[in-house]
């Protein structure tokens, strides 16, 4: 009868299978797909998922192509006493309704997952011997450290795309985004500031910074400073009072090294202008632009040649600046022909990046070209930088010890430096905002004068 089964059980059918009766209605037993118990069949749907998690996984990583999961989801079947659901004699117990494979069908839609676009190694063509120099790079606000300030997240990305660029300005956005972190800091219970903000608080925004792109020199000294400043606090100075006392100094190093240096060094170089001089810079610098355009404020009559950098094109900038003032220029958009250029010039203003204490400077690649043309010619080459700027300790002699890798123009092929080095012989002389130094050697003054300048600032 349709109702009845005679004979020895199936292989592999439990005892509750055997013994329940079929409902009448339904065909015979030899016909239907042997049916799973409610566990087996969460067991079941359990690895077919763990399955597809794993190709999709292994998909995403893009090493290599995902082996399909109907196998593997067929032995998980099996090792639990079942055959696919639904499915006849013969199929595979990984397929999905449709006869479809897992492997081709890891993700609901039925489409395969999109495949994250594999990141370009930009160091992979730069020689081992260069390897040493560092390169800016967009570091996710994912793998950022839970304790970076968001005002010092902002700043991060700002340095990794150049939307800060020279030394000044990264300084002066670092030290206001660090005075963000320090007006909300309070000491945990048992600490004290002058132990715990340096550790725990301060150090996560400055690897965060770094890791987006090398640190200036002046960040390096403010933040040597700063540091400086939170070790002179004793242990047992109330918290009110320090950060009172450190907001207060931040606020004067912007307003004495950087905003006041800034308007003293134009003033002092403009001075040096004479009538009928012919101005030579390179590039573009805020410090020479405020100078050309407080010598021509003060009534010094006077005509510039701008060699641009080719790369940076700064210099298109700089004489639509000079020339909506008045200012006779002329513009070359490159280094050729250099040496004509040069050859009427009285002085060459420079801006510099930074000082060793050898006196060398670090500036804009091209600048080392600029200034030995020019002393060649006779023409007197002056540096303006702030003494924010200068290494008291550090001394270069080449342009590939300190340096930065241009990350929009490295390739497999080339890649270029920003920076290259002016050796002091080349420089006739240094406008800071404490004195003017000449001489081959122009920076030994002016460091001897910086310990005394710099105590004050940490006492």
């Amino acid at each position: 009868m349709a109702g009845e089964s005679n004979g020895a059980p199936p292989s592999g059918a439990s005892i509750a299978q055997v013994a329940a009766p079929a409902p009448a209605n339904e065909p015979l037993a030899a016909t239907n797909p042997e049916k799973l118990t409610p566990a087996q069949l969460k067991a079941k749907a359990k690895a077919e998922k763990a399955a597809r998690r794993a190709q999709v996984k292994e998909a995403r990583a893009a090493v290599v192509t995902a082996p399909p999961t109907s196998q593997a989801g067929g032995a998980g079947a099996d090792a639990k006493g079942g055959k696919g659901k639904g499915k006849q004699d013969g199929q595979l117990g990984g397929q999905g309704k449709g006869g479809h494979l897992h492997a081709h069908r890891p993700s609901v839609s039925g489409r395969r997952p999109s495949m994250p676009p594999v990141e370009r190694d930009v160091r992979g063509g730069i020689p081992e011997c260069f390897s040493h120099i560092s390169m800016a790079k967009r570091i996710p606000l994912s793998q950022a450290h839970k304790d970076v300030h968001p005002a010092v997240l902002v700043i991060g990305q700002q340095m990794a795309t150049f939307a800060l660029k020279d030394s000044i300005s990264r300084l002066r956005a670092t030290l206001l985004a660090f005075r963000k972190v320090i007006e909300p800091y309070e000491t945990p219970k048992g600490n004290s500031l002058s132990r715990h903000f340096v550790p725990h608080v301060l150090n996560p925004q400055i690897e965060y910074l770094t890791e987006c792109r090398p640190m200036c020199f002046a960040m390096g000294n403010a933040i040597r400073l700063l540091k400086a400043k939170v070790n002179k606090f004793d242990i047992d100075t109330p918290e009110d009072e320090a950060k009172e006392g450190l907001l207060e100094w931040i606020d004067f190093l912007i307003n004495e090294r950087i905003t006041l240096a800034e308007y003293v060094i134009a003033q002092n170089a403009a001075q040096s202008i004479n009538d009928g001089d012919t101005i030579v810079t390179y590039g573009r610098h805020r410090l020479v632009e405020k100078t050309l355009l407080g010598a021509k404020k003060i009534g010094k009559s006077f005509d510039v040649t701008i060699i641009d950098d080719p790369y940076e094109l700064g210099g298109q900038e700089l004489a639509t600046v000079l020339r909506e003032a008045g200012i006779d220029v002329v513009y070359s958009p490159n280094l050729g022909g250099l040496r004509p250029k040069v050859a009427a010039a009285s002085n060459l203003f420079l801006g510099g990046e930074a000082i060793f204490a050898n006196g060398a400077l670090q500036a804009p690649s091209g600048t080392a070209d600029v200034a030995m043309a020019a002393m060649n010619a006779g023409a007197k080459v002056i540096v303006l930088c702030e003494t924010i700027n200068f290494d008291r300790e550090r001394v270069s002699v080449d342009a590939l010890t300190y340096n930065e890798i241009d990350p929009e123009r490295c390739t497999a092929e080339s890649f270029r430096l920003l920076f290259d080095n002016t050796h002091d012989k080349y420089i006739t002389g240094v406008i800071t905002e404490f004195e003017f130094g000449g001489g081959n050697s122009p920076a030994q003054a002016i460091l001897a004068l910086l310990r005394k300048q710099e105590d004050p600032l940490i006492a």
